[in-house]
């Protein structure tokens, strides 16, 4: 999208929030597509965080812009006040679990995901002080029988290790990384 088109979706979005009286903090981009616009309109509408990128697999980290270079090392802008709480592929239920003729295999078994989602909490549990472990669900793909079992099984697994759990929000609110 264009600036402009970016804009306008992200006012409607907004006005359409608000008309229910909701005024989100924290932004995630459609399919995480994080375009060289989104980071000016997020600041310009006051959010305090996005969770879209993946430059960090566990630590929350101030977004900074980057001039992308192809034939050369890209170059690193200042600190932005919106704070990235990262997400990674490998903690999302859609691509391991979703068939789309063509582009997506999916339909793997459960038993799969929960192994690899332990496997990357307990990484994080053991080598990562303060992790943050974020995990993305679907309601069409968390939602089926053999999906929830499993992240109810994950779920009392972190439990039983202290995991802390928490919206996006309240991770905002106890990260502290100057700006």
């Amino acid at each position: 999208m264009s600036l402009a088109e970016e804009k306008k979706v992200m006012q409607m979005g907004l006005e359409a929030l608000s008309r229910i009286g909701v005024k989100p903090r924290v932004y995630r981009s459609p399919y995480w597509d994080f375009s060289p616009n989104t980071l000016s309109i997020l600041e310009e509408n006051g959010f305090s965080a996005d969770s879209s990128l993946m430059g960090n697999d566990f630590h929350p980290y101030r977004i900074r812009r980057v001039e992308v270079h192809a034939d050369r090392g890209n170059i690193f802008g200042a600190t932005s006040s919106v704070l990235e709480i990262p997400v990674s592929w490998y903690l999302d239920d859609f691509p391991p679990e979703e068939y789309i003729t063509g582009r997506q295999e999916g339909m793997n078994p459960a038993v799969g995901i929960f192994d690899r989602w332990k496997a990357i909490f307990d990484y994080a549990l053991a080598n990562e002080q303060g992790a943050c472990y974020v995990v993305t669900t679907h309601p069409q793909t968390i939602g089926r029988a053999h999906m929830i079992a499993r992240l109810e099984e994950l779920i009392s697994y972190m439990a039983d290790k202290g995991a802390w759990f928490a919206t996006l929000s309240e991770i905002c609110d106890a990260t502290e990384i100057p700006r």
